[in-house]
């Protein structure tokens, strides 16, 4: 498959990368800064601004899917309106290609620890994460406020579990809906950023969660 990547040269972005070009997909990673990322026989490096949507749509034309691993840098100001500007953006890019297929890389955020309670709204959350990620958190809710009414796309908003880590590729895991996945012992769960790629290009080759929200963790 010819396969759209934003924000390829991430923390998640270049764990995807990994992962497509392993299975012989054609990517176009699409970054800000080009020079973060090396040429290679099966990646073309395009270096576009996520809010310059004509350009974004050009770029994306003639894929037959698009994943979007889109952060503007958690360090950055005013971190919630970049990452809202940037991500609205990216969607009207994508409806203007004619791309249907679209996977959203989220955060645990979202995800609900109690009826009506999602993770970034508990004290638990608010109290041990650094100040700069509550917002980052709070927008890619928001982000998937916004695709849940999308009837245009075949969207697909995949959610890590608390704990994403660096660690080795088993491609191992089990899956969630809109819950935080819990380990047996009773903390959060977690998963390597090498398994969370293989679950995302799994979506990609078999989509299982069409306009749907999922998340995974180690088994």
């Amino acid at each position: 498959m010819k396969i759209a990547l934003i924000g390829a040269s991430g923390f998640v972005g270049a764990a995807v990368l990994s992962e497509l070009v392993s299975r012989g997909h054609t990517v176009s990673a699409i970054i800000r800064n080009p020079g973060k990322i090396a040429p290679a026989s099966a990646v073309t490096v395009l270096g576009i601004d996520a809010t310059d949507v004509n350009a974004m749509t050009d770029a994306l034309r003639g894929h037959d899917a698009v994943i979007s691993a889109f952060n503007p840098g958690w360090t950055v100001d005013a971190l919630y309106e970049k990452f809202i500007e940037g991500s609205n953006a990216i969607h009207r890019a994508v409806e203007a290609s004619g791309v249907k297929r679209f996977v959203v890389v989220g955060g645990a955020g979202s995800l609900f620890v109690a009826p009506g309670v999602q993770l970034v709204d508990t004290p638990n959350f608010t109290d041990h994460v650094p100040p700069n990620i509550v917002p980052g958190a709070k927008a890619a809710r928001d982000v998937l406020t916004g695709l849940r009414s999308n009837t245009t796309l075949d969207w697909s908003f995949i959610s890590p579990p608390a704990m994403l880590e660096p660690g080795e590729r088993t491609g191992r895991y089990r899956v969630g809906g809109e819950q935080l996945l819990m380990t047996l012992e009773g903390p959060p769960a977690g998963i390597s950023v090498a398994d969370l790629a293989v679950a995302i290009v799994d979506e990609i080759e078999q989509p299982k969660h069409l306009r749907a929200r999922f998340t995974v963790a180690r088994p």
